[in-house]
């Protein structure tokens, strides 16, 4: 792992700072194919648009850029992490506005993926821990994860992810993935994420691309039975890319043509490590 905080190669932070204190800050996943960014753009829009919406200073896409290619190495696969925070501050959980971020850049190795995972599928289950409903937060990639921690502590077992619900019932995502459906009359549906969940980059390359070939996909609320009956269903991610699900507890799934077929367009379009 090689970190830099605030362009300094550094492995310490202060303890002052609010993103250890509360949470308070944002932090981007991204794919690194030969020491190169994928779908960098959308990374740094995302971020953009969530210090926007924390009240964050908008962050320097130049600087962080050139921090990241400092970083990057040349494997022919590798993981960045972008994390960004509000800085320091004394205790209390009121902004302090003069404040200045703290940003951190990191290269972590490839992690470690279920065998031939995106041609054949992963076997996943349902969590129990369920994701709180708050449209302020909803979409964001922000650092408060422990829903996400406590749900993966779920299962020791060979279930490759996860799904969650909402405080409603509501199938929103997985632990670290975004879900596409294709229900029983040929819809391609992903959950909407307007009270909770992340909206991921990869899930909008996606909802981008689907035109192009052809297939429209809705954005709305899935329940859990809409997926029983689904035809397919696949999980995406910045790293993983697609998986199509190929079992959901005892219910089994087909690798399907439309999973396949967004799969491979995305491949062509340079969007996989």
């Amino acid at each position: 792992m090689t970190t830099l905080v605030n362009g300094r190669e550094t492995e310490n932070l202060p303890v002052a700072d609010r993103g250890l204190q509360y949470g308070d800050g944002l932090f981007e996943t991204i794919a690194l194919k030969n020491g190169k960014p994928l779908l960098w753009e959308r990374h740094l829009q995302r971020l953009g648009e969530g210090c926007q919406r924390l009240g964050l200073a908008s962050p320097d896409g130049q600087l962080l850029r050139k921090e990241l290619d400092q970083i990057a190495g040349t494997e022919p696969r590798a993981v960045a992490k972008i994390i960004l925070t509000r800085g320091l501050s004394s205790r209390g959980y009121q902004p302090v506005e003069a404040s200045s971020a703290t940003r951190i850049v990191q290269r972590l190795v490839w992690p470690v993926s279920p065998e031939n995972a995106a041609r054949e599928g992963v076997a996943v289950r349902w969590c129990t821990t369920r994701l709180a409903r708050q449209p302020r937060l909803a979409g964001l990639k922000h650092l408060n994860r422990l829903e996400q921690v406590l749900a993966r502590a779920e299962w020791q077992d060979d279930y490759a992810e996860g799904l969650m619900l909402d405080s409603d019932g509501l199938v929103i995502e997985g632990t670290k993935t975004n879900l596409f459906a294709v229900l029983a009359d040929g819809t391609l549906v992903t959950p909407d994420l307007s009270q909770s969940g992340v909206a991921g980059v990869m899930r909008a390359q996606i909802l981008d691309s689907v035109t192009a070939l052809g297939l429209v996909c809705k954005i709305e609320p899935v329940s859990m039975g809409m997926l029983e009956s689904a035809q397919e269903l696949f999980l995406t991610n910045s790293l993983i890319g697609l998986w199509p699900i190929r079992q959901l507890e005892a219910r089994h799934y087909v690798v399907g043509p439309v999973s396949q077929k967004i799969q491979a367009a995305l491949q062509t379009s340079g969007c996989l490590a």
